[in-house]
Parts: structure tokens; sequence; C-alpha cells
């Protein structure tokens, strides 16, 4: 029998016991300073104790809800008790192998993403990242293609790594010495602040499209090998493209002999109220990546292609070889997560939230001035703040009170930590979230919104 630990009970004051953990808060921030490497901006100032479904609880018991799904993946929610389960049982009989060694999990979630998705997409490499994926889906193109440049939006984000980082331009790219060769970047198709203009004033996105890769084929050596894009750019500051830029993007890309690479870290499994978020679109991807909503939370990424794709990579020797490639636990939590989807229609549930939500957002705007853009599909919706509607002028300085009021009133929101775009708060609650929960954040945002007022 395990021993048994008993705490016996505090005799002291609430002021003592207020001393005490005012101390212990003290001490956590000293140790925080002293041994942790900052690795991008502010550390939240909360000591994060646990969490369950919509909420996160602090270690003084402050109830915060959870607008981001942690880092944008948990999808279902905090300790969701089947994710919970699985892991408990998974972990307790095979959690890790021999990265050459495969396990039942791995085969039955590579067979049931491909069948989640359309042809030709039936082959699939199971990873830990988003980063690590777009790594493995840019060296598989490479490969492929026996080119080396790759294409992407100026405000992307595809992850930390080196290939990965070469491709991401909304931040990060100063002061490391030389990225990959052969990376270039594409303006984004920001239709709240077009560049290029119509008669009309809107977006002429087909010309910008067509002048940036003037410019493409202008730099390039002739060895393109892909474009890599977010359906919607998330880190940019929730943008998504217009209907029918997709399209012509891949046309470009078949034009020249490029792969189409699609990272849908954020967007994939229900969270935009579709699956995948470039099925509005009618365009098939040659490399998918996921990541993020995947494993709910849990370090699990995939890329999927097609079985051409796969066989030319293996013929020229693909290799991908890593600690935790195929790992038995964590792709029986990305099963969990597709039977709850697929059980619970999430699906569907994402797109009726999502249009609760920016209905709720809509009336915001009618009270709020400094509410000038509201964005976004499903449950990953941007709300654009800015100082004058009619010049469209952001501030930073603006976001970030606003974000702070709402984090003193219980209510954690993320804005896009970049100059300049300072102002995109990025909205994405767990898929599992209520009515009452969206609408608890809404009352949060309203109060925020009034007293960040400049």
């Amino acid at each position: 029998m395990a021993a048994s630990h008993t705490t016996a009970p505090s005799t002291g004051t609430s002021q003592e016991t207020s001393r005490t953990s005012a101390t212990s808060s003290d001490s956590f921030w000293a140790d925080a300073e002293r041994h942790l490497v900052r690795y991008g901006g502010a550390f939240t100032p909360e000591i994060i104790d646990r969490a369950s479904g919509s909420f996160v609880f602090t270690a003084d018991d402050r109830k915060i809800l959870d607008f981001t799904s942690g880092q944008m993946s948990a999808i279902l929610g905090h300790s969701h008790p089947e994710i919970v389960a699985t892991v408990q049982r998974q972990v307790a009989t095979l959690d890790h192998l021999y990265s050459g060694m495969l396990s039942r999990p791995v085969v039955d979630l590579a067979r049931r993403l491909a069948g989640s998705l359309p042809a030709p997409l039936d082959k699939a490499l199971l990873l830990t990242t988003g980063a690590e994926s777009n790594e493995a889906a840019i060296r598989m193109a490479k490969l492929v293609t026996g080119g080396h440049e790759i294409v992407s939006f100026a405000r992307s984000w595809h992850g930390m790594t080196q290939a990965a980082a070469s491709a991401t331009y909304s931040a990060g790219r100063k002061g490391y010495g030389p990225a990959a060769p052969g990376n270039f970047a594409i303006p984004v198709p920001n239709a709240y602040r077009p560049d290029l203009t119509a008669a009309d004033g809107s977006l002429d996105w087909r010309r910008q499209l067509d002048l940036a890769f003037d410019l493409i084929d202008a730099q390039s050596t002739g060895n393109l090998a892909a474009c890599l894009v977010e359906p919607i750019l998330s880190s940019g500051g929730i943008i998504e493209p217009p209907p029918g830029y997709f399209a012509a993007l891949h046309e470009k890309c078949r034009e020249r002999g490029m792969l189409l690479i699609l990272d849908e870290a954020q967007t994939g499994l229900c969270r935009t109220g579709t699956w995948y978020a470039f099925e509005r679109d009618g365009v098939v991807p040659d490399i998918l990546t996921l990541s993020k909503t995947l494993g709910a939370g849990l370090p699990l990424a995939a890329v999927l292609t097609s079985a051409e794709i796969e066989r030319e990579a293996h013929e020229r020797g693909f290799l991908f070889f890593t600690t935790h490639v195929a790992d038995p636990l964590v792709a029986a939590v990305g099963n969990t997560v597709l039977d709850v989807l697929t059980r619970d229609r999430l699906d569907e549930r994402a797109a009726s939230l999502g249009a609760f939500l920016r209905g709720g957002l809509a009336d915001l705007a009618e009270r709020h001035q400094v509410v000038g853009d509201i964005r976004g599909r499903g449950l990953l919706v941007g709300l654009e703040l800015v100082t004058d509607r009619a010049t469209k002028r952001s501030s930073d300085e603006l976001g970030a009170r606003v974000t702070r009021r709402c984090l003193e009133l219980g209510l954690h929101m993320n804005i896009v930590q970049l100059p300049g775009m300072g102002s995109v708060l990025r909205i994405a609650p767990p898929l599992t979230a209520t009515e009452a929960e969206l609408s608890l954040g809404l009352e949060i945002l309203d109060k925020a919104l009034g007293d960040a007022r400049p």
C-alpha cells in the first residue's frame, strides 16, 4: 500500500497565510528571472496552477477565461476527460519507441487523417511541432523538385527551426546571420489595408499577385521549389486572403513547377467551421502541414502528401529521422481528438459559435469607435483596434492597454506581439466553449475597451 501523506491543519491567521503566499510568489518570480531564458515578449504576470475546460486558474485561485486555447492549440479545452483518459492509458502501455518501429496508434492516425482529406493526400508523416512539420515539408519539396527557393507571405509565421524560420517574415529575422538562401516574400492580400486598389477602392489582389510573381521571377535563379503559406495568417494579424486567391496562387505555382504547401497549424481540424480551411477555396495543396490543433495541446504534428510525391521523395532518399517521429503516445491522443471532433460535430459547432462571437463583436463595434475591423472564420477571429476609423491609424499601446485590462478582469486575450501589429487581438477559444463563456468574454472585453479608451 502506498504511504499516506497528510498535512497538518494550518493554525496561522489569514494574514500569515497571505504573507506566506506573497513570499512564495516573490520566490517564484525571483527564480524565474534568475533561471529562465526569455524567449519572446514578457511573461504573463500570473502563476498558473491548473486548467480545466475554457479556464485557467492561478496559484491564488483566480479564474481566467482562456480565449487563446493555450497556444492556439487546446481545441477541446484544457484537461478534456477523454484526452486525460487516453494519456493515462497509453503512457502505461506504450509511450515511445525506436523511430523505425511502428505501432497501431500511428498507423490508425495516418489512415484516419488521409480519410478526412481529399485525394490525393493519403500519406502521412507524424512529428511533434509545427516548425518540425514545416521543416519536413520544405525538405521534401526541395528533394522532389530539385529546387531550393521558397516563397512565403511577408507576415508569415512557420516556426523557429532553420528552413521554417527562413520562411517566417513576421518576426525574428534580425541578428541571426543569413537565412537559408532562396527565400522570397510576397505581399499579404489584406482587404482592410489594401496596397493596390481597384477603381472602387477595394484590394486588387490579382494585380498584387501578378506583380509579386513578376518580382519572384526576376529574383529566382530558376530553382523554385515551393510556396509555403497559411490559409489565414495568424501571427500576421488574422488576415484571410479573399476567395479565389489560393486558386490563382496554386496556378502560379503550377506554371513554375513549384509545390503548394499549406500550413494549417491553427486553422486545421474544425477551428474555422470546416475540417480544413482550404476547403473554402476548392484547392488541394501538394503538401499539408498540421500541428497545434491535432494534439489538442500535446506536441503532435503531421505532414500529409500524395503517394506520388512520397514515392519520389523516398526514391531520392528522403530523410527525416527524428527522436519522436511516429511516437505512439501522442498518436493515440490524435486519434482521440479525431473521435471527439467527429462525434460532437465540432466543425458545425465552430461555425455556429463563430457566428455568435462575430455577432457579439459587431455589437461592441457599435459602442466602441476603437474597433476598426472584425475578421476571420469560425473560432479564429481577429479584432483590429484603431485610434481613428477614417485613417485606420493603429496603436500598439492601445492594444497593450486593452489586453492588460482584460487580464485584470479575468480574460486572457492574445495580441499580435509584433511592431505595427500590436493592435490586432487574436481570439481563438476552445471549440468546446459554451455561448455563456463567449458572452462572458465579450462582457469583459466590452468593459476593457471602455476602460482603455484613449
